[in-house]
């Protein structure tokens, strides 16, 4: 269990990766600081419905996707320390695209969108972490781009293996897996048995 204290010195520390605030442009933002706790299944951002919060991922384990006639599309995993959203509806005010969902029982500290934005408008420690952050979130998303577009399943799933993100295999369902890399799950097991030593 996070007391309000300690997840809000987590989310300061993930911040000051990207740049360092000054104790008062930190201060705006620790009154609207609220943890979430969810259980197995239960959504931090649900598809068709706006967005309005950001959050940091304390403990568990989140899942993205999109769904269409009923087949729902993995994009993305959020874990431990990263920073977790709907941030397109959050951006533009409409309905989400995606859900986020707890895989795991799942803790996240959480922040309105509308007072990030705020703060982004006024404060320049909070101006260059913003930029800082898109920078991030567009290379994240022009690697997903560039693997789902030039890679073959089986590199995609080697990828994983030898990547930063190689304990996803242990904590997350092999057909959650399989959705994210873009095939099916039996192509998956065959994949695993080509490659598994001999």
């Amino acid at each position: 269990m996070y007391t309000l204290v300690q997840a809000a010195t987590q989310l300061r520390q993930q911040i000051d990766q990207f740049t360092p605030l000054s104790d008062d442009e930190w201060a705006r933002l620790v009154p609207h600081l609220t943890i979430v706790t969810l259980q197995k299944q239960q959504t931090f951002a649900r598809q068709g419905i706006t967005a309005d919060r950001i959050g940091l991922v304390l403990d568990g384990a989140l899942r993205q996707f999109y769904t269409k006639d009923g087949d729902e599309r993995t994009t993305y995993f959020f874990f431990e320390h990263q920073l977790t959203g709907a941030y397109m509806s959050c951006v533009t005010g409409r309905p989400s695209p995606v859900t986020i969902e707890a895989l795991t029982p799942t803790t996240c500290v959480s922040f309105p969108y509308a007072v990030f934005h705020d703060l982004l408008e006024t404060y320049p420690g909070w101006q260059r972490f913003g930029r800082l952050l898109a920078e991030y979130l567009m290379v994240a998303l022009e690697e997903r781009m560039a693997s789902l577009l030039l890679l073959s399943p089986e590199e995609r799933y080697l990828s994983l293996l030898e990547g930063p993100y190689k304990d996803l295999l242990q904590r997350v369902p092999q057909h959650y897996i399989a959705s994210y890399l873009g095939i099916t799950p039996v192509s998956m097991s065959r994949i695993r048995n080509r490659i598994r030593p001999r």
